[in-house]
């Protein structure tokens, strides 16, 4: 049994909130319980600690554009502990590639996973981080949603930010067939500080958090 202070309640969406084609199709979000660590996660891409086999995964992804079953499958899991927000995620795809390698570029112009953060809920004033098969990132700070004019902040940086990705298959080679990729992410929950005595682990509270997969169509022919 789970104490009361050992949940950690997160909304989760997935309808992007970038500014690619939405569906009229009114979405009711979904929400997740993530439960605390025993100890704190080794970031090595396998997932293979044990506190994972007693998180559940989310239901699998749909297609931002309306269609309810995408071609590959993604799900994720989350833990947490008193210094990190963890997130593994599970990527089928077939042929599993990417070429981006200097931090901060615009990492979607390849296949990626994506984690968008609103601790208050209200759309504006939210953190994005981009991570693709060659664990690089890209994490920014956006004021409003892409469809409004907003502005970005590039130089924001998640200090202390672990990542690693395991290939389930083999990179950048199209002669065979992948089975895809796994992701694993440590955020501190330091960089999300509004003031210098803030206790920002919100235990018992509710985020909106946002993942995206993005997947470029018949990339290898």
């Amino acid at each position: 049994m789970h104490s009361r202070s050992n949940l950690l309640s997160l909304a989760v969406f997935f309808v992007g909130l970038m500014g690619y084609a939405q569906s009229e199709k009114e979405v009711t979000p979904k929400s997740y319980i993530a439960y605390k660590t025993s100890k704190e996660i080794v970031i090595d891409g396998d997932g293979a600690d044990k506190d994972w086999e007693k998180a559940s995964w989310t239901t699998p992804f749909v297609d931002i554009e309306g269609v309810e079953t995408p071609k590959y499958k993604t799900q994720v899991k989350m833990l947490w502990d008193d210094k990190y927000y963890y997130i593994l995620a599970k990527i089928e795809e077939p042929h599993v590639w990417a070429n981006l390698r200097q931090r901060d570029t615009i990492i979607f112009y390849n296949n990626d996973f994506e984690v968008f953060i609103d601790p208050d809920n209200d759309t504006h004033n939210y953190y994005e981080l981009e991570i693709n098969a060659l664990n690089t990132a890209w994490d920014l700070f956006i004021n409003k949603p892409y469809r409004e004019k907003n502005t970005v902040l590039n130089d924001w940086n998640i200090d202390g930010l672990k990542s690693a990705v395991k290939v389930d298959g083999t990179l950048n080679n199209a002669s065979d067939t992948d089975k895809g990729w796994t992701l694993e992410i440590a955020i501190p929950w330091s960089v999300y500080k509004t003031s210098y005595f803030d206790d920002i682990v919100p235990k018992d509270k509710f985020w909106r958090v946002n993942f995206s997969r993005v997947n470029w169509r018949a990339f290898y022919r």
